[in-house]
């Protein structure tokens, strides 16, 4: 059977509901071929024979929901993505924030961790840092929407070409915080203990976490619309203090939505109006 044939427009139109539903992103029919080629997978697994089955399942099996926002999120990432970014957060932020925070301990947040790269290059940047200033104490947070791939970050095992890149681009911290096993490479206990791994869904409100310092999400709010990326933002907001920093992806940005956050330089915005040095 051809599944596609059996996907008419109301079927496609209530496949995009369920998106947004759960998920808060915005599909239509340009992004059709993409839901198309995920979902089918699904329905081969299932033996189902068509779309409209599949999606009498989603309405009558709620349990299927956590499958289906595990095919429709997308989870591309990589160690030290955007180094700009990475060299703002070890020799501006990190320094004036320890600066002007002795004795506290950092919290970041990786709102939207995916398989983990991200958290970890924020692991790594801080160990780096307390190499240097022992008295220097954080914690980070890391959340999806994904069981699956929050299964998979919270394991730490990592093989293929993010990994190689990592090996090409930072030779010493592979042989620093990972270990190669039959798997692939592992990163390390002490590394793993400095990450939680929680699951958020942040189109929702966002409950358990606060006094966030330093948010990263970034290119999520490429997959909302502008009133979808206002909500995700202030719910973001809401766990950070007031002056931390929030990063967004290369091509994101705040500048036509009303948000709580002000620029402070490319993909770098602050939360609220305080006055302050730069940095953090």
């Amino acid at each position: 059977m051809d599944i596609d044939h059996e996907a008419d427009p109301a079927t496609r139109t209530a496949l995009f509901e369920h998106v947004y539903r759960h998920t808060g992103i915005v599909m239509n029919e340009r992004k059709w071929p993409m839901l198309a080629g995920r979902l089918r997978r699904r329905l081969h697994a299932l033996a189902l024979p068509g779309y409209p089955a599949y999606l009498r399942l989603l309405e009558e099996r709620p349990q299927e929901i956590d499958d289906f926002i595990d095919l429709v999120t997308t989870n591309e990432t990589s160690f030290f993505r955007t180094p700009r970014v990475w060299e703002y957060v070890a020799h501006d932020f990190l320094p004036h924030w320890h600066r002007r925070n002795a004795g506290a301990v950092l919290r970041i947040w990786s709102a939207a961790s995916s398989s983990g790269e991200e958290a970890y290059s924020a692991a790594m940047t801080c160990e780096e840092f307390r190499s240097v200033h022992p008295a220097f104490r954080y914690s980070i947070v890391a959340t999806d929407i994904s069981d699956e791939i929050l299964g998979k970050a919270s394991r730490g095992i990592f093989q293929g070409r993010n990994i190689e890149a990592l090996k090409a681009s930072r030779p010493a911290f592979v042989e620093k915080y990972f270990s190669l096993g039959t798997d692939g490479y592992s990163v390390s206990a002490a590394l793993r203990a400095r990450v939680a791994f929680r699951k958020i869904n942040l189109h929702q409100a966002v409950r358990a976490i606060e006094d966030v310092d330093l948010a990263m999400l970034r290119n999520v709010l490429i997959y909302f619309d502008s009133t979808g990326q206002e909500q995700v933002l202030e719910n973001v907001r809401r766990a950070m203090k007031l002056d931390a920093v929030l990063v967004v992806g290369e091509s994101e940005s705040l500048s036509r939505l009303k948000t709580g956050f002000r620029f402070e330089q490319p993909l770098i915005y602050r939360n609220g109006k305080v006055a302050h040095d730069s940095g953090a």
